[in-house]
Order: C-alpha cells, then structure tokens, then sequence
C-alpha cells in the first residue's frame, strides 16, 4: 500500500482520488449499447450477453425448474444463515415504516402524507468473479416490505447460461417476480427501455462495477429513477494505537478482494500502528483465494498518517467513504461528528463483513464521495411520498386572502380567481 504521512490539506482532493475511471472515458460503448438495446430489444440484449458473457441465450428468463432446483444445489447451512440474515434484515427495514401523521396547519386546513410503492422496480446483483447473493436480501426484502408488485432482479449468467443457485435461492425466498439472465449494460438498457419480454422499470437499484454505475446515470436520462450512483466498492477505517492490527488488515482485505477497482483507506493517529497493519495485510493476503484481486486493489490503496483526530475527521469527511470503520480509544469523537459516509462500523467487534450480510442494516451504499449527498437504500428508497390536503369552508376564509395576495403579486390571475370565486360564495 502507499503510505502518506501528514499530507496537507491542499493535497487531499488529489490524494482521495478514487481509481476509476471517468464517465466520459466510457459513455461511448454505454450509449451505443443502449441505442442498440432500445432499437432492437431482446435480440440487442442476447447479442452483447454473447460477447461480454460467453452464453448464447434462448431465453432470457430463469424458468420456475431452475428455480425449484437450485434450492436443492446449496446447503442446509447456507440456507439457514440466509434465513438468518433475511430475518434480521427485514426486522431493521420493517422499522423503517412511518404511520401517517394528519396535520392541522390552522383551523379547516389538513394536511399529511401517505407513502405508495414504487410499483415496478428492478434490482441489479453483480454476478461476475462473486455472486452476490447477498445484494439480493438487500434490495428485494425492502422491496417486498415496500409492497412492490413488480420486482424483476437482473443478474449475469455463467457461460452455461445457469445462475448462481445461491442468487436464486434469495430471489424466491424474497418475493422477487422475475429473474432475468442479463448482466451489464445491457441489463440496465433493458430495464429502462423494455424489451419484447422485458418490463420497463421506474426505478433500478444495485451496485455495479464502472460501466453499470455509468449505465445506470444514463438511464436517468430516459425518465426512469436510480437509487444512488453506487460503483466499486471502497472502505476508510481510522485507527489509534488501541486498535488491533490484525482485525484493521482483515477489514481492508475484506473490501480489497471485491474487485481490482475497490479502494480501501487505513487514517491513522500512530505511525507504529500503520506499519503494524501494513505487516499484517503481507501476511493476510497470501492466505486469500483471490488474492490477485486484492493486491491489484492494494496497489492503489493508502495508510494515511495525520497527527490528531480532528485532522482525521475533517479528512474522513472530505473523502466521504461508502463502509467506515472506528476503532480508536474515542469512538464517540467520530460518531457523533462525522457528515459523510454510507455506513458506519464502530468497535473492534464490528466488521464490515457484518452490515454485508446480517447484522440487517442495508450494503447499497453511495460510493465516490456521493455519501455527501445521497443516503443508502432503505425502506424509503421503495416508496413515493404522497401529499394531501383536505380543506373545509372555515379553512378557505382562514388563508384565502393570504393565497389571493400571494397570487395577485406573482402576476397569476387564475390563482388568485380560484380562490376568490370559493371565496365570495360563502358570502
């Protein structure tokens, strides 16, 4: 990793870079895969499935066979533990719902919402070097709980054409509607377009690597909604010297082996500790099944050394990471005052791992600093917010005349007549 010791503060736009690659350097081959998509439906999706997938497909939807059998292709461990984390997942996002609230502004007026499912939603996993079977239980549970009636989950295949069992598996435990065999760009331009067989969607979630993430902003373009701009996954942890290296590094490496364009971040207040986890991520690595993922993540990741908490907060916030880990002697100092960051984990016991699959707090993060704006998926993130409003004639002589000056002083004739006529007829 590349160590950084008190970089100052007009380095750091420079130093929290992330390794991706800009949109501009990719929108070519995503609009053309979309003008191609939009113009020729499935036979534009099947096309571009053969050359980035390796599978000539003849259907593009997994059949209730193949459904049926993949809860026959994973353990009865594997099982419970993703019934586990379904169980918790659904009770943190239960407790999201709100009841609604009638409120009187003045005398006569009421006003309040109500929230409606976004009917038809579609859910992207990442298939690629790791299926993702837990993105499903992230998105399709709150989906359900939402009460979406149409949730179409998109997914690569393998070059067999077959889904990994475990993504199915979550699917149907989920309530997801449709499975479609469709990864990648291609994916996303089906969703927002439809297809001959494929519904269009009003809002796409999921996480992606740079080309989904850029597929997905494009998509705003065609009317439909996205949750978050959410690409390579990335993690900041800050450390003292009361931290324990060995769990610091585990982290890191948790993060670096989801793909070689992730970025892991180590701030630290101790220069030993820094070498510390520096030594333990060379040893830890070496013992990774995908340990050439992780050190072509590691090679364009930071240890950060800075000489007091409050030089690394302003960091942290300035960075704005996805996955933030505390371990320090003042955890609270970082809770109470950081601004930007996707998820946060605090204490030694506490490893992203945990909010990834089942402690029930959601892993659709925003990624690339857009945690200063956007939050992660939850509940709210399935539904609409509705407005109404119910006046009576005692309500209509309380802010009539306030409406028609208002009106009268913009120049809306017709606003201000509105109010008027209802106003003269309770006279």
């Amino acid at each position: 990793m590349n160590k950084i010791i008190n970089p100052p503060k007009s380095e750091w736009s420079i130093l929290l870079q992330r390794p991706t690659q800009t949109i501009e350097a990719i929108e070519t081959t995503v609009n053309s895969i979309f003008d191609d998509v939009k113009r020729n439906g499935d036979d534009g999706i099947k096309r571009y499935t053969s050359i980035f997938d390796g599978v000539d497909l003849g259907k593009l939807y997994v059949s209730q066979e193949e459904i049926l059998a993949a809860s026959t292709q994973i353990s009865n461990e594997l099982k419970a533990a993703i019934d586990l984390a379904k169980n918790n997942i659904s009770t943190f996002h239960t407790a999201q719902k709100t009841a609604k609230n009638i409120i009187t502004t003045v005398e006569g007026v009421e006003c309040w919402q109500e929230k409606r499912a976004i009917q038809k939603v579609g859910l992207y996993i990442p298939g690629g070097t790791a299926p993702l079977f837990s993105s499903v239980l992230m998105l399709a549970i709150p989906a359900q709980i939402a009460g979406c009636k149409e949730i179409i989950l998109a997914t690569p295949p393998n070059q067999k054409g077959e889904i990994n069992p475990a993504i199915l598996y979550a699917a149907q435990l989920c309530g997801v509607t449709k499975i479609l065999k469709v990864g990648g760009i291609q994916a996303i331009a089906g969703l927002t377009f439809g297809t001959e067989t494929i519904s269009q969607v009003y809002k796409i979630f999921g996480p992606g690597n740079q080309y989904v993430t850029a597929a997905k902003q494009l998509a705003t373009k065609f009317g439909v909604a996205i949750d978050m701009p959410a690409g390579p996954s990335e993690l900041l942890i800050v450390a003292d010297e009361t931290s324990n290296a060995s769990f610091v590094a585990s982290d890191l490496l948790s993060q670096a082996e989801h793909g070689t364009d992730s970025q892991v971040i180590l701030v630290t207040t101790s220069l030993e500790k820094l070498n510390e986890v520096e030594l333990e991520i060379e040893q830890q690595i070496e013992q990774l099944s995908r340990k050439k993922i992780a050190k072509q993540a590691i090679d364009h990741s930071k240890l950060i050394y800075v000489k007091s908490k409050e030089i690394a907060l302003d960091l942290i916030n300035e960075y704005g990471p996805e996955h933030f880990i505390i371990c320090t002697n003042d955890n609270e100092f970082y809770v109470d005052n950081v601004q930007n960051a996707g998820s946060v984990f605090i204490g030694d016991y506490t490893p992203e791992s945990a909010g990834d699959y089942a402690s029930g707090t959601n892993h659709t993060l925003p990624t690339n600093g857009y945690s200063k704006a956007y939050s992660g998926v939850n509940l709210d993130s399935f539904l609409k917010a509705i407005s109404f409003q119910k006046i009576s004639k005692k309500g209509i002589q309380n802010i009539g005349n306030a409406i028609e000056l208002m009106a009268e002083a913009e120049g809306l004739d017709a606003h201000k007549n509105a109010v008027t006529l209802r106003l003269n007829s309770l006279k």
